[in-house]
């Protein structure tokens, strides 16, 4: 995801992207030896944190790493230099109407709304993520969702997927809680958007700014994936907003 994006910034910054906890080649237990939530998702990535103490940090937060990372922000104010969001959502004005059967599948977590979204995770679904709202589809790299699809097929994985989909209700849930972080600490605040994602509205980007009204918003004609087409553009504005922040 950020192989276009790291080489603009490892001249001048230390860059760390490790992978989630079922994602990429980090573990991924079973969904029943492992809660899937995003509580412990938060959780483990505080231990990493911890494990390599690290004091000061801006964050790049996108999808559901937006959620963690948020959490993350909470947890350590005092660490975070400064937030750059790509098309992560914190608002209810961002969610589309893609989330609708997910949704259900919240208020009434029943066996039939789960396996009803057992497309979620399908080639299609991942096809349509990369490329939906992107202007010339001759941008996406076809490895980049292949590959994706290849981990999205492994075993026992559609069950992880379908325990994080259901958790993210809890997100929603915490929204309050990060408007209160942002209005009490303002960090500084870098927003880059796809403003053709079929899942986070360019309403969601907006809405960042009634708590952080010194926030930069940037919108692209790109979909989910910004950094699939944009990864240049979105690179320059990270480096002059990196410029800004404390030591």
């Amino acid at each position: 995801m950020f192989r276009n994006l790291i080489p603009q910034l490892k001249d001048n910054y230390h860059v760390i992207a490790p992978d989630l906890p079922g994602f990429g080649n980090s573990d991924a237990p079973g969904h029943r030896d492992f809660a899937y939530t995003f509580d412990n998702l938060a959780e483990t990535m505080q231990g990493f944190i911890d494990r390599l103490a690290l004091k000061r940090f801006a964050i790049y937060i996108f999808d559901y790493g937006s959620p963690v990372g948020l959490r993350l922000a909470m947890r350590n104010p005092e660490k975070i230099t400064g937030i750059i969001s790509q098309n992560g959502n914190a608002y209810e004005e961002g969610l589309s109407k893609e989330w609708d059967p997910i949704q259900k599948y919240w208020r009434d977590p029943s066996q039939a709304n789960r396996d009803a979204l057992r497309d979620f995770v399908s080639e299609k679904a991942t096809r349509f993520q990369y490329h939906e709202g992107v202007a010339d589809a001759s941008l996406i790299a076809p490895e980049t969702y292949m590959l994706d699809q290849r981990l999205l097929d492994r075993p026992g994985n559609i069950d992880i997927q379908l325990d994080l989909v259901r958790d993210y209700r809890t997100n929603v849930a915490l929204y309050p809680r990060f408007h209160e972080y942002f209005k009490k600490y303002q960090p500084k605040t870098l927003l880059v958007w796809g403003n053709r994602d079929p899942y986070f509205l360019p309403a969601g980007a907006k809405a960042y700014l009634k708590d952080l009204p010194a926030a930069k918003l940037k919108f692209y004609d790109t979909g989910h994936f910004a950094l699939e087409t944009h990864a240049e553009e979105i690179g320059t504005e990270i480096i002059a907003f990196m410029a800004t922040l404390p030591e």
